[in-house]
């Protein structure tokens, strides 16, 4: 008896040995991806650099680092720190000075994550205060972490030039600002999405000219015509017809366009300033990305509430139809006089 309760306990200890190294298991490989995804989008967004070789207007990877903490949980910031180790080794300017910048670009998106646990967020973002919350204190409030960090290391290591701070810290912050709200939306909804089942052929119809539309505007916003303001109607079209999983790539698309061309100093940002080039962009990023964002969320919660209103009428109608009578219609309300009635009947306005 003895040696049978002691071979299910080593057989009870196999089975936990195994669930527990296979968590491990899992673990280390979103830790992997996450690294990677932040590796690989933090080379591309240097393609895209203003100051220094190193801070973008757009730096999708504090998006996907918000996303991977909000996605699956806080045991995936290690990758984080690595992705950003590997991103910042080989810009300089010092290894101090680059465990430094690694520290900030790992604080930052940790500390949007917890101001949007405490403030309630969900990942599906279908209410307007889940909206709110992505803006105010996951990009705006959460990234001021990163650029302090950063600028003021590469200020203390003489790696800028004089006066060269704020302009760096401007672009750092609104960077990894617009990576929350056009990258981490989007990982949010793609998390989410499912095929479509049972849409008319003019729903299809309808998205492929969004996306024609949205194509043809990023190419006039890259030529000499200064026409940002198309991008607009793009995202207020897909925010109404197609909710987030719309706004969300649609904002992107057209930020990404906007960069573009102001990295190349054409269109609307030719013949300016590197000042006035930076503030009109992420102006212009900021507004479509809050536009995407609010208005998709408005429309969701709307369109939920409809639902609910609708559900609730429909278990009405049925509760009113079994308890109506037989001899046909619904029951009749009892009948309360107004304060302009008498006994003779209902009074008129002389």
């Amino acid at each position: 008896m003895d040696e049978e309760h002691s071979r299910g306990k080593d057989g009870a200890m196999t089975v936990a040995s195994r669930d527990k190294l296979r968590r491990g298991g899992v673990a280390a490989l979103q830790i992997g991806a996450v690294a990677a995804l932040y590796y690989a989008f933090g080379k591309l967004g240097l393609l895209q650099e203003l100051v220094r070789g190193q801070v973008t207007p757009l730096w999708p990877p504090t998006g996907i680092a918000l996303a991977g903490l909000l996605l699956i949980g806080l045991r995936v910031w290690p990758g984080i720190a690595l992705g950003a180790f590997l991103v910042n080794i080989s810009l300089g300017p010092s290894t101090p000075a680059i465990l430094v910048i690694t520290t900030g670009n790992t604080l930052a998106p940790l500390c949007s994550y917890a101001l949007l646990r405490c403030a309630g967020f969900r990942n599906q973002m279908d209410r307007l205060r889940d909206a709110l919350a992505l803006v105010f204190l996951g990009a705006f409030t959460g990234m001021l972490v990163s650029p302090t960090v950063g600028s003021s290391t590469l200020n203390v290591a003489q790696a800028l030039p004089a006066g060269g701070f704020w302009l760096t810290w401007w672009v750092w912050w609104t960077g990894d600002a617009m990576g929350v709200l056009l990258v981490a939306p989007l990982l949010l909804a793609l998390r989410s999405a499912h095929w479509p089942k049972d849409i008319p052929p003019s729903r299809w119809v309808e998205g492929s000219l969004l996306v024609v539309a949205t194509i043809g505007v990023g190419f006039f916003q890259t030529s000499a015509a200064p026409l940002l303001f198309l991008g607009f109607p793009l995202l207020t079209w897909a925010a109404f017809r197609f909710q987030r999983a719309g706004a969300a790539p649609c904002a992107l698309a057209v930020s990404t366009f906007a960069i573009l061309a102001a990295t190349r100093r054409t269109g609307p940002f030719a013949g300016h300033a590197l000042l006035t080039n930076v503030i009109s962009l992420q102006v212009f990023n900021g507004a479509a990305a809050l536009t995407a964002l609010l208005l998709a969320a408005a429309i969701t919660e709307r369109n939920q509430t409809q639902e609910k209103i609708e559900e609730a009428c429909r278990r009405l109608s049925e509760m009113v139809a079994r308890i109506a009578p037989d001899t046909g219609g619904p029951p009749a309300l009892p009948y309360t006089r107004s304060d302009g009635e008498e006994d003779g009947g209902q009074t008129r306005a002389s």
